[in-house]
């Protein structure tokens, strides 16, 4: 039987034509088959995402400036990012729980305001302490935007193109991230360390404009939300905790995978993203200019990643695309990390490899997490599970900080391997889910 659905205006039940089957195939058939509001919805979600990773990339990338700035070593600089990991978490499961009661559109608006806001604050900290307090609060939007963000349009596309959709949407952190590095590439070399760091966080103001955008132009998916309004259990985070029973799987077991699984990759990703580009500057020597330019082969591979990997998880299923990548990052971290000194030209080269794959194996989560939860818990549920990853996983940067004054960064890079193979063994517990429908 096919897994196929209609298209979103024809009747439940009703196969699509065949000049309208025709219209969703091709390289952008998954965009054409979101209809006009699901584009809105994929552009709104892109932007939010793209602009977040934006905020996000400021810290890492003004690292070595604050460091010298506040007089901070490693495991300092490394609790940056582990403090906004952490309280992410926080905000994470806050804004499913919003989104499951009072919309997509209106959870993801306030998760962009949040970071925007806090963003910019950081640029005005005049110490280490409040720097960490307002970069804290900037976990609390940066948490909930992908989840929110994710749900939203994976509530849009057809089981057949999901995987695809996601990870378009999920390319859109490289498109930021690579938007951070131009921008700090030229506030690094035409402003003073000590001003450059501030002007990085101050220009991540950008996000506000969106919201403006958001507020008048996206909606929820029709027949999710009127599934969500029909259901007494939405935004509860009793029903994704609760066990199995004969009658009832229940969701426990669910929740439990699935935070391990977000623990294994987010721990290996943010380990690379965090304490790459110290690397780059402080082990191999490289200038601002450099680091950009090396920073550039690993975010191309990286926006590729993400769009290959949404196809492979269409065609191979949610699991078997996260098991491929996690085994091909491990060994991207451990071969990249171990590159001997002088050769330079091989450490450009492999850092496409490297961003690719360990995007690549993000592009499944959003359908994967959306299709692990029924519709009035699906906010709640995969901004828990996936936020809760991100905040244990948060502890890997922090112990490569620690790790790194007796190890050498490159040295501690390896630990980031542990998080993939984590990932790896989480699977065993749970069910692949590509074909499968979300009201």
């Amino acid at each position: 039987m096919s897994t196929t659905p209609p298209p979103r205006s024809a009747p439940p039940g009703v196969r699509p034509a065949p000049g309208e089957r025709a219209a969703e195939d091709g390289a952008f058939g998954w965009l054409r088959a979101l209809g006009p509001r699901g584009r809105r919805a994929f552009a709104g979600a892109f932007g939010g995402y793209a602009l977040d990773s934006y905020d996000y990339f400021t810290l890492p990338l003004s690292m070595v400036a604050l460091a010298a700035h506040f007089g901070l070593d490693s495991g300092q600089t490394g609790l940056f990012t582990t403090v906004t990991l952490v309280v992410s978490a926080v905000g994470g499961a806050v804004a499913g729980v919003v989104a499951d009661r009072v919309g997509r559109v209106r959870a993801l608006m306030i998760t962009v305001v949040t970071y925007a806001v806090f963003t910019v604050a950081c640029g005005f900290a005049p110490d280490y302490e409040t720097l960490l307090v307002f970069r804290a609060l900037q976990g609390l939007g940066f948490g909930g935007e992908w989840a929110v963000g994710a749900i939203l349009v994976a509530e849009y596309a057809s089981a057949r193109h999901r995987g695809r959709t996601l990870g378009a949407v999920q390319s859109s952190w490289a498109v930021g991230w690579a938007l951070a590095a131009i921008v700090y590439t030229l506030v690094f070399s035409f402003a003073g360390d000590d001003l450059a760091w501030r002007i990085m966080f101050w220009t991540g103001a950008l996000p506000a404009l969106l919201v403006v955008w958001l507020r008048r132009r996206v909606h929820d998916a029709p027949e999710a939300a009127a599934a969500r309004e029909r259901s007494p259990q939405r935004g509860s985070f009793a029903a994704i905790f609760r066990p199995g029973t004969a009658d009832d799987p229940g969701l426990l077991r669910t929740t439990v995978f699935a935070g391990l699984l977000s623990t294994g990759v987010q721990g290996g990703y943010y380990t690379l993203a965090t304490w790459v580009p110290t690397y780059l500057k402080t082990e191999r020597g490289l200038s601002v200019v450099g680091t950009g330019g090396y920073l550039t082969f690993l975010i191309s591979g990286a926006f590729l990643g993400y769009l290959t990997g949404g196809h492979l998880t269409d065609r191979l299923g949610r699991r078997r695309n996260i098991w491929l990548f996690a085994l091909l990052s491990a060994v991207c971290v451990l071969a990249y990390a171990n590159i001997p000194h002088g050769a330079n030209t091989l450490l450009l080269v492999l850092g496409f490899p490297l961003g690719f794959c360990m995007s690549a194996i993000f592009s499944g989560f959003g359908s994967y997490l959306s299709e692990l939860y029924p519709t009035a818990v699906r906010g709640t549920g995969q901004g828990f599970t996936y936020n809760t990853g991100r905040a244990v996983g948060a502890v890997f940067p922090t112990l490569v900080g620690f790790l790194a004054d007796g190890w050498g960064v490159g040295g501690a890079l390896v630990f980031g391997a542990i998080g993939y193979g984590l990932a790896a063994l989480a699977l065993l517990g749970l069910p692949e889910t590509r074909g499968k429908e979300l009201a």
